[in-house]
């Protein structure tokens, strides 16, 4: 793979003609492994669409199929007089009982976290209603900013009950929540949770290095442990142009 005239010159890919699936899509996601691996690198600029179809063995329909999925799923953006760059891929999240913490570890990137609250208060009528505790119990109440690499992409807010762990800054710098309350016997294994859409406001948009009124994924979520203990509640941000959620689904 090699830079000419300023754009990418990309390999034939090795394409299963037999396959059911189309060849559009199987040049998607050969490219999308590529781009999320690393050896096609964000801010690269691909050629002409004739150029790839023709470095790739597909017809140009096909590759302009690939490009314009690729558009959509976040990867490519198409820039007037410029043409087609690499864009920083984004973070795709399961939808399963997973803590952003692991999803991070899992894709290969390295998390960090900056701890901006962490003290004993009494819970909210909110935060007592999921974690079924009495009104004004107290709770373990975190603030925290996650980055992947140098970039904020979550503002997080999480209350546990304070009896359950002990939660130390340094630990949630180093590690996930789910991770020490694993170590502390309370794994979560069920969860109630609901994901939503909003603006930011100025504030959460200058913490999320986001536009003013940009778009943000929201999730609140109760997970409890197999006893059936409610052990955690969080309320979660996040840029909606660095995410997205991944479901397998199958036909009746």
């Amino acid at each position: 793979m090699t830079r000419s005239t300023g754009a990418l010159v990309l390999s034939p890919l090795a394409l299963d003609r037999a396959s059911p699936i189309p060849l559009y899509f199987q040049v998607a996601g050969k490219l999308q492994e590529q781009i999320e691996s690393g050896a096609v690198p964000v801010g690269a600029r691909l050629g002409k669409e004739v150029d790839l179809a023709d470095q790739m063995g597909v017809s140009r329909p096909t590759m302009r199929r690939a490009i314009q999925y690729l558009v959509e799923r976040g990867l490519l953006v198409r820039k007037r007089g410029i043409g087609t760059e690499v864009l920083d891929p984004k973070l795709r999240r399961p939808i399963e009982l997973t803590s952003l913490f692991d999803d991070l570890v899992r894709d290969g990137r390295t998390p960090h976290t900056e701890v901006r609250r962490l003290e004993v208060v009494p819970a909210s009528d909110t935060v007592s209603r999921a974690l079924g505790l009495p009104e004004g119990a107290e709770v373990t109440w975190l603030e925290r900013l996650r980055f992947s690499g140098e970039k904020p992409i979550a503002l997080m807010h999480n209350a546990v009950p304070v009896d359950l762990v002990h939660l130390d800054a340094d630990d949630l710098v180093s590690h996930g929540l789910y991770e020490l309350l694993r170590a502390a016997g309370h794994a979560p294994r069920i969860a109630s949770q609901v994901i939503g859409a909003r603006p930011g406001t100025a504030a959460e948009t200058r913490t999320l290095a986001e536009h003013r009124g940009a778009a943000l994924l929201t999730m609140t979520r109760t997970a409890w442990d197999a006893t059936g203990r409610a052990v955690e509640y969080g309320s979660h941000i996040y840029p909606a142009s660095r995410y997205s959620f991944e479901l397998n689904l199958t036909g009746a």
